[in-house]
């Protein structure tokens, strides 16, 4: 900037600060005279933030006898960044001065001291002046002529109607129930007034000074919204935005920008972002308010939703392992690919029947919860085995077990598998109850071509239908008890070194005679 420049921007600056000096003067000899009346009337409860308000007018008088020196534009910073800080560094002191004032005036609001009342109005009307001249101070970054507006110039408000509005609003902003908030800034007097503020209105308020600050306190507990202020020395609130919406953990928590930036572009910048919202200070409690209950009732909104997607998710899980028990895994991945009509042919598969010899008789010695809890041990156990051998169980039909090996995936050595499983099965009867009502099985096996296929709808069934399921039950029927009788079928088909014995050949009606062998 040349001399010129230098000279004229040092005397816009001394014009501006002379229009914000009376208000401001006016604040602190106001808050002076607040301090005694509230000594002589014994309200000690409000001298704190009275103290508060003092502090702030002195931080704004002091920043303006700068600027009426001349010292306190950053003329050495860029254009953007002297704009922003001249901002904060009004903004922040008027947010404190407002606020804290209006605090005393609501727990004043039922208090005959009429006298504190009307000069916390001086007070606030003194600060609503001084806003109205911010951006044309922060203009002077850019170099600009600004006109500073005069108290006549302001447009006239419907006082009577704005209030029946915000009333209006203040009735309906009322949360649900309070949240847990992180209230990020680093300027005591502001991260104090949020605090209380929000407390009151019923919300678990947590506050940091700095972003990194607010990122430990983010590690160690959650939280519902994040108020967040963008100004800050160490990491900016940008910065912590982007931070927060790139880690998944953080992703899902709102964030209220708070700030003294009022410019279009900061603001499209926190949204850009990841911020859900963006209030100026010194901020209006009464949108603040509904800012914050908006965003906390989307909130939980969101969090409904997502317990809703957990609970759909568990159920799925649920259901897909539930029918997983009853169908195959290709069966189900077949169904889930909206296959509807499912049936395939199989040249060679070994079908395994097992039953229970003399059943019927142990039944009728049985009560009917000791005869359903054996049954249930024994498939239980047949179950586990078919799982360890790779073999699909079919279905049991009342007393029997059906099982087969080389569906729906087609298996070399489907016949060794399977006889296998036989020898499992009968091995894990011996530990069971001993006596005269202890379950004997009688095991047939026959190999050769079948159809399998899906049946029903409410109740689905996966089943293997042809004369390889006949001829497989009638040699469990006509089969020795505790011994697997296979057909020759079968015994071509094994590949591994089985003892077998040679039995008979059986007349099967409407087959003829089958070889059939007993393995020992």
């Amino acid at each position: 900037m040349t001399a010129g420049n230098d000279f004229q921007h040092q005397a816009i600056a001394a014009h501006v600060a002379q229009r914000l000096a009376g208000p401001a003067r006016a604040i602190l000899g106001f808050q002076e005279l607040l301090v005694e009346q509230a000594r002589d009337l014994g309200l000690i409860h409000i001298k704190g933030d009275l103290d508060r308000i003092g502090a702030a007018a002195r931080q704004l008088n002091g920043f303006i006898d700068r600027l009426l020196e001349g010292a306190a534009c950053p003329l050495e910073e860029g254009e953007a960044e002297a704009e922003a800080r001249l901002r904060h560094d009004l903004r922040t002191p008027l947010n404190a001065i407002i606020g804290y004032s209006e605090m005393i005036l609501e727990e004043a609001s039922d208090a005959p001291e009429h006298a504190l009342k009307e000069d916390l109005h001086v007070i606030l009307s003194a600060a609503a002046e001084l806003l109205t001249q911010v951006d044309a101070i922060a203009s002077l970054s850019r170099g600009e002529t600004v006109e500073m507006l005069q108290p006549g110039e302001r447009a006239e408000i419907d006082a009577a109607g704005l209030e029946r509005l915000l009333f209006k609003a203040q009735e309906v902003a009322c949360p649900e129930q309070g949240g847990r908030i992180l209230v990020v800034d680093d300027v005591a007097s502001n991260r104090d007034l949020l605090s209380r503020r929000l407390r009151r209105e019923g919300h678990r308020v947590v506050t940091a000074e700095s972003g990194l600050s607010a990122l430990a306190k983010l590690a160690e507990d959650e939280f519902d919204l994040i108020l967040l202020d963008i100004l800050m020395p160490d990491m900016n609130g940008i910065e912590m935005l982007s931070r927060l919406k790139s880690e998944e953990r953080w992703q899902h928590v709102p964030v209220i920008m708070i700030s003294g930036l009022s410019d279009v572009t900061a603001v499209a910048r926190c949204i850009e972002a990841g911020a859900d919202d963006y209030l100026t200070k010194p901020f209006n409690p009464i949108l603040l308010r509904a800012r914050i209950n908006s965003t906390l009732e989307k909130k939980r909104w969101l969090d409904r939703e997502h317990r809703y997607l957990q609970q759909i998710k568990t159920e799925k899980l649920r259901a897909d392992s539930l029918i997983r028990a009853i169908l195959p895994d290709q069966i189900v991945a077949r169904l889930q690919d909206g296959e509807e009509i499912i049936a395939d042919r199989f040249d060679e598969v070994s079908i395994l029947f097992a039953d229970i010899v003399g059943f019927s008789p142990i039944a009728a010695r049985l009560t009917a919860s000791d005869l359903v809890r054996r049954l249930d041990r024994m498939f239980r156990r047949f179950d586990l085995l078919t799982e360890q051998h790779r073999v699909e169980k079919i279905k049991t039909i009342g007393d029997a077990y059906m099982a087969a090996c080389g569906i729906p995936e087609p298996a070399p050595d489907h016949a060794d598998r399977i006889v296998a499983l036989g020898k499992s099965m009968l091995r894990s009867l011996q530990d069971m109850e001993a006596g005269p009502d202890r379950f004997r099985v009688r095991i047939g096996i026959h190999t050769g071509p079948v159809v399998a296929g899906l049946i029903g709808r409410l109740r689905f069934v996966y089943d293997v239908w042809g004369e390889t399921v006949n001829i497989a039950s009638r040699l469990e029927s006509q089969g020795v008890a505790d011994v697997i009788q296979i057909s020759e079928a079968t015994r071509r088909a094994l590949r591994g070194p089985w003892t077998l014995e040679r039995r008979c050949a059986l007349e099967l009606r409407g087959i003829g005679a089958v070889e059939t062998y007993l393995v020992r």
